[in-house]
């Protein structure tokens, strides 16, 4: 409803709560077919209170005339008179056409800097320039940090005048010294001549413990911009094992941690109201929190892919609806909850194995999103960028790219996977490009694929740009003190280390600058290191299986249903790779061996109940795997004590993931509790009288136990803190030495750090570069 009318008189107090009241000229309006009374050319309103478009008898009026309005009764409840005043109401109405409103500080020095930014925004003469609802004007009112920027360029105006007032007087007074006045006179003067939506770049930079998260996960945004510009949400780094949300105002230098912390946070999006939050934690869970804190609502947990999977990223829509990546492709939820519904599906023809990171357009009745091959899967060069239709549940391709936006001059902002940035032209109505594609002169950071925009709508454009994966094996010692394994075992993405039986040889997971996931082989020794797969685009997650020559690991080179199955391999490369046919039709997350080599043990990635069962098997014995610990939480990591009697793993059945232990194979007897402050990723010292993980805070922790029928855990002790080193929930990025002495890690770079780059009216640029073929 567009009132019209917005106006003091119309303005209600019932028990201290403002209501607005008198919808007459709505009512009128809306029995008149909506648009009738203003073709006439009748201009509806109260002079004073009477928007510049409703004053020129526009026929589209908008949320934003009510703004106006709205912002010309906040003015005159702070200056004690509204924004311009005449003789009659034909001198008010010109003025509120061609006359710019004076400041409200003009009238009362005490408004707060931002309330005077926001009241002034109200009043621009064009709708464009104003703020598109109510609620971004009230966000504007509580925010202190809002139009800092413009509040700087306003008092540098008022010193310009000041000096050019004094100059002339200054130069006569006192000589020589007036050089230096006059120096400081032009600069000023020159900021002062520099037009409104002049472009201005600035790459941020960040306090110690303060920095941007390191995109190990690479495909994972970290970035959004509040509403009305004033500022930069992110995630930063917490600990090892959990992210921490962090707001930088552009007006401060530090940022403040806002009460967000949770395990692998991605993808954070505000509401349109700004005042609630929604991310994705691990695989499947959708949470939304009141944006000042408290309890997260978890939305959904089924078919939600995110940091771990190739699929990801969600947007809050103006219709109320959470959309994200999903199994099948785009799905909605409500942002309270409920069935979650299908929006696209994935074209099986094409070859699609997702579709990501939604944005949606204007209307909320389609959304851009990244598709992703299936048989390309880890190429980001053969990503191309589509436009879901919410309407026919399709997805049409547009054209090759990694990530795209929508820039409100009517152009696609696209990153490829090279990280150079282009604009297209685009029609929202027809869902069609209209136009060549233009280059930019922004890069942002691409190693393997990552990209990460964000545009406000006040058209500041952020982005990421010179992250450097670079991993290293390393070896680390009880004390932390550490020291690289090779020279050879550093690349763009090292994971997954794991030690063969007798610690002679380390397998892990690496990747170079296409992406592409494969296992290596490096003998301790001494010599080069060996590569053992090359099919595919996903091996990871290997495991030694003791008294046998194979391994066994992940793989994507079935490619069925864009699944990861089990597959083994001689350790020497010789022979074939065989799939282990486990007869569970769930993904798989992950698998280890019991230090006799008899039992497999796998961890299930089941999407359709957004949770992880450890089931095991014995080959050659059984022809089902059984449950060892199967709840409705996530059972994580594995881990089988050399003397085969208990079965160490991470649990988030309390609330926050834990380690427990119980009897193995029989794991239905007993559980004990053994972290008490968070603890992930379990290992087992091979002398059977120690158990290792990783708690909440990131530390390395050693629990004694003491051999016998029962589990006699000791008393807990940090090691070393291990943040720097590399840390997964879902998988043990860690392994210990035979001896017990050492432990094998991976550390990222000291070079390796996300620099973010803000481009201040990035649209007007946009605009201007587009018109100029």
């Amino acid at each position: 409803v567009i009132h019209r009318d917005i106006k003091p008189e119309n303005i209600l107090l019932h028990d201290g709560r403002p209501m607005v009241a008198d919808f007459g000229i709505a009512l009128a309006v809306s029995a008149a077919a909506g648009g009738r009374m203003t073709e006439t050319g009748l201009s509806l309103g109260t002079p004073h209170y009477m928007s510049p478009e409703q004053a020129t008898a526009e026929k589209e009026i908008t949320a934003r005339s009510d703004v106006y309005s709205l912002g010309s009764v906040l003015y005159e409840m702070l200056a004690g008179q509204p924004p311009h005043l005449g003789g009659s109401a034909q001198q008010v109405i010109m003025k509120i056409i061609s006359e710019p409103v004076e400041s409200v500080t003009k009238f009362r020095k005490s408004v707060p800097p931002n309330v005077a930014a926001a009241v002034a925004k109200s009043l621009e003469k064009l709708p464009a320039d104003r703020f598109t609802s109510a609620a971004q004007f009230a966000s504007a009112l509580a925010t202190a940090s809002y139009g800092a920027a413009s509040i700087a360029t306003g008092q540098a105006a008022t010193a310009t005048r000041a000096l050019r007032a004094l100059g002339m007087r200054t130069l006569v007074l006192v000589g020589a010294g007036a050089l230096i006045v006059g120096a400081v006179g032009a600069t000023l003067l020159w900021r002062s001549r520099v037009e409104p939506g002049r472009t201005t770049r600035l790459m941020l930079a960040f306090p110690a413990n303060q920095e941007p998260r390191h995109a190990s996960i690479s495909r994972t945004p970290i970035l959004t911009q509040l509403p009305d510009g004033s500022g930069l949400l992110y995630w930063g780094a917490g600990t090892s094992t959990r992210s921490q949300l962090m707001l930088r105002s552009w007006d401060h230098l530090q940022a403040t941690r806002l009460p967000h912390s949770v395990d692998e946070g991605c993808c954070v999006v505000l509401s349109p109201r700004g005042d609630s939050l929604a991310y994705l934690t691990g695989p499947h869970a959708l949470n939304v929190v009141p944006i000042g804190g408290g309890v997260p609502l978890a939305v959904a947990d089924s078919g939600i892919t995110s940091v771990t999977d190739l699929g990801g990223g969600v947007d809050w829509g103006t219709d109320g609806w959470l959309y994200a990546s999903g199994l099948n492709g785009l799905i909605r939820v409500r942002a309270s909850g409920g069935k979650v519904e299908q929006v696209t599906t994935l074209d099986a023809t094409r070859g699609d194995l997702r579709h990501m990171w939604p944005r949606l357009l204007p209307g909320a009745r389609a959304a851009l999103v990244t598709v992703i091959p299936t048989r390309e899967s880890g190429d980001a060069a053969r990503a191309a960028i589509g436009v879901a239709d919410f309407s026919t549940g399709k997805v049409e391709i547009l054209l090759q790219g990694v990530r795209a936006i929508y820039s409100p001059s009517g152009h696609l902002v696209v990153a490829r996977a090279t990280g150079s940035l282009w604009a297209v032209p685009f029609d929202v109505g027809t869902l069609r490009l209209t136009g060549r594609e233009r280059e930019l002169r922004d890069t942002a950071a691409a190693q393997s694929g990552s990209v990460d925009l964000s545009l406000s709508p006040a058209g500041s454009l952020a982005y990421t740009k010179g992250v450097v994966e670079s991993f290293r094996a390393v070896w680390v010692g009880r004390s932390g003190e550490s020291r690289p394994v090779a020279e050879d075992l550093h690349d763009y993405t090292v994971t997954d280390p794991v030690l063969s039986p007798d610690g002679k040889r380390l397998m892990l997971t690496m990747a170079g600058v296409d992406g592409k996931l494969n296992l290596w082989i490096k003998s301790l020794d001494g010599g080069p290191k060996s590569r053992l797969t090359f099919d595919g685009a996903v091996n990871n997650r290997p495991a030694w299986r003791p008294g046998s020559g194979t391994v066994t690991f992940n793989s994507d080179r079935d490619q069925v249903g864009g699944k990861l199955y089990l597959f083994e391999r001689n350790s020497d490369g010789a022979g074939g790779t065989r799939k282990l046919e486990l007869r569970d039709a769930r993904a798989i997350g992950g698998n280890v061996w019991s230090p006799d080599g008899k039992w497999l043990l796998f961890r299930t990635d089941d999407q359709e109940r957004g949770n992880a069962d450890i089931m095991g098997i014995r080959p050659g014995v059984d022809t089902v795997a059984r449950a060892l610990v199967a709840t409705p939480a996530e059972e994580l990591s594995p881990a089988v004590s050399s003397d085969g009697r208990w079965i160490a793993y991470s649990s988030n059945e309390l609330g926050r993931r834990e380690v427990f232990v119980r009897p193995f194979p029989e794991t239905g007897n007993a559980r004990y509790q053994v972290s008490t402050n968070g603890g992930i990723s379990p290992a087992w010292n091979r002398n059977g009288r120690e158990l290792f993980y990783l708690d909440q805070a990131g530390n390395m922790v050693s629990v004694p136990v003491t051999p016998g029928p029962t589990f006699q855990p000791g008393t807990p002790q940090v090691l070393f803190a291990a943040a720097q080193f590399q840390a997964n929930a879902f998988v043990r990025q860690y392994d210990v030495t035979p001896d017990g002495n050492r432990f094998v890690m991976v550390r990222g770079e000291s070079d390796a750090a996300v620099h973010v780059v803000v481009v201040f009216n990035f649209v007007e640029e946009l605009k201007r570069l587009m018109a100029n073929p």
